[in-house]
């Protein structure tokens, strides 16, 4: 997300409402690592992978699927014979969010205390933004599963995402939007550097289709972090707009609710990653029927689900587990490709594993080493579906998943769009 720094999609992860995600600090840990705060140390000279997931604040509810795709890809990464023949171990730290800079910040401290060459995370590119400089800094690798905005583009030589940026998610839903022939859009933005960001993409792709942005451009952005937005909803509505894309987090909980009590038909709006959620437990029934949203990367397979679950049962929502899987794979790839596992060698390597330079496709972590033991380059193909890394260290391509809510208020994968970045 993925994402910046207050809540997403959420309510997709029941139970301990999964927004206990924290459970995915240590709930997931697979054998041979450990979790923050454990008090085990990690083995000298292997490849050592730290998390920068949430556990706290409101994102919490992303950390599970992400923190498993971690996991499931260490397992999986182990029971190949590890990287260079020892065993990868992990570290999982909080990131919180934005609201709670100091988490991330200490976490990032413990982490390169404890030597880890490869960060996974943060889900948040606010979160991101606020620590990346430490981590590039300390020379370790950096690769988000859901960091989408512009800003982090190119940031870094050490910073890399498996995520696709906002201009690949905001030009497929401002398509989505122009197919269904919508001419007065309004737009319900929180002023955030995600939300930011793709409203611009998406205000930039629509337009260029000859529709009306009645509302939401620069200057009429919303205060994420304020506690009523009847007044954003008045002011959006007063513009008479045939549709509203909502582009927020957990605020779209307060947002959907006064759309529809003052009138406006619900199935005519748009949701994004941050807020593409199961709203079953929010909403009665019906009041999402027919909107629709996006979410970044390739649909998981039933087989790839299955192996999320046996990693944590708890899972009801996939967002960014994909990606997350890819990141760590790639980042073990590239520390067996320079034969090394210091966060130079890996930054080296990152973007020839990812088939930047050509190479035979491989699809699995030991099918890869497989062929890099061979003498040959390699592409890796991941869960996720993306390109090789572009100059930016972005994917070069991506899918993008639309989504149509049910009657019960759960959404339902209709389609995948792809995109170049």
């Amino acid at each position: 997300m993925t994402r910046t720094t207050y809540a997403a999609r959420s309510a997709a992860l029941l139970g301990a409402l999964a927004l206990t995600l924290a459970a995915c600090s240590s709930s997931s840990a697979t054998p041979g690592s450990t979790a923050s705060g454990s008090g085990t140390p990690a083995s000298a000279g292997g490849l050592v992978v730290g998390t920068l997931l949430p556990q706290t604040g409101s994102l919490a509810f992303l950390g599970p699927p992400e923190i498993a795709g971690v996991n499931l890809a260490i397992k999986d990464i182990n029971d190949a014979g590890g990287v260079l023949g020892s065993d990868v171990t992990v570290e999982h730290a909080d990131s919180s969010d934005g609201d709670h800079a100091e988490v991330a910040t200490q976490s990032v401290t413990d982490l390169i205390s404890k030597k880890v060459q490869a960060i996974i995370g943060a889900a948040s590119s606010t979160v991101t933004l606020n620590v990346i400089d430490d981590v590039t800094a300390a020379k370790i690798v950096q690769i988000s599963g859901a960091n989408t905005a512009t800003k982090l583009s190119g940031y870094s030589p050490f910073y890399f995402r498996t995520a696709p940026p906002d201009t690949v998610q905001g030009a497929a839903l401002g398509s989505l939007i122009v197919s269904d022939n919508v001419k007065k859009l309004g737009i319900l933005v929180f002023n955030d550097d995600y939300g930011t960001s793709l409203r611009d993409v998406v205000v930039k792709t629509v337009e260029e289709s000859g529709v009306e942005v009645t509302y939401g451009k620069a200057g009429q952005e919303f205060d994420p972090a304020a506690s009523d937005f009847k007044n954003d909803v008045t002011s959006v509505l007063a513009t008479q707009p045939d549709a509203v894309a909502i582009i927020a987090f957990d605020q779209t909980k307060q947002i959907i609710p006064d759309l529809v009590a003052a009138g406006f038909d619900a199935s005519k709006v748009y949701l994004v990653d941050g807020n593409t959620s199961n709203y079953s437990k929010d909403f009665p029934a019906g009041t999402l029927k027919g909107a629709q949203g996006t979410i970044p990367g390739a649909f998981p397979t039933e087989e790839f689900q299955g192996r999320l679950k046996s990693i944590d049962s708890t899972l009801t929502d996939y967002s960014y587990a994909a990606e997350s899987y890819d990141a760590t794979v790639l980042a073990a790839l590239a520390a067996v490709a320079g034969k090394g596992t210091d966060g130079t060698t890996i930054q080296k390597n990152m973007a020839a594993v990812s088939g930047a330079d050509g190479g035979d496709e491989c699809t699995s972590f030991k099918a890869c080493v497989a062929l890099l033991e061979s003498g040959k380059g390699i592409t890796y193909k991941g869960q996720a579906g993306v390109g090789p890394f572009n100059a930016k260290n972005d994917p070069s391509s991506a899918y993008i998943g639309v989504y149509q809510y049910q009657d019960d208020n759960s959404y339902k994968f209709m389609k995948s769009v792809f995109g170049e970045s």
